[in-house]
């Protein structure tokens, strides 16, 4: 398993969060969240991208976990963990004292985010919907 501070390529960040059972997202939308993320951790095991996450935000006080995915064939082996603490390691490395770390929990990751130190923080999570043409 390798463990690497660098983005999936473009089909291989569709094909994770197709496949991990997160919302589908196209090629058009892949290619600037690949670039513009703070920082990136992607598991290869033999050369085949199997678990990703990443990490949006300012680089002084914001830091957004987002696009946590492992393959099910590689899920419930302490992967997806690997990657969390690797994002948080870099984070608290990195940024100043006292970032504020946050995230959306898909109720299949809740327990791996508790376990991990997180807590729910009182905030009601929004969204504005995609607008109909």
């Amino acid at each position: 398993m390798d463990l690497l501070f660098e983005p999936p390529t473009v089909d291989e960040y569709v094909r994770l969060r197709r496949e991990a059972g997160l919302t589908v997202r196209t090629k058009e939308q892949a290619r600037p969240a690949l670039k513009n993320s703070w920082l990136w951790v992607t598991v290869r095991i033999d050369g085949q991208a199997v678990a990703m996450g990443r990490v949006i935000g300012d680089g002084g006080w914001y830091f957004h976990i987002a696009d946590m995915a492992t393959l099910p064939a590689h899920q419930h082996k302490g992967i997806g963990r690997t990657v969390l603490d690797a994002l948080l390691q870099r984070i608290h490395a990195e940024a100043p004292a006292e970032p504020w770390i946050t995230l959306f929990a898909d109720p299949a990751g809740v327990a791996l985010y508790r376990a991990a130190g997180f807590v729910p923080n009182g905030c009601q999570g929004m969204e504005l919907p995609p607008r109909s043409e």
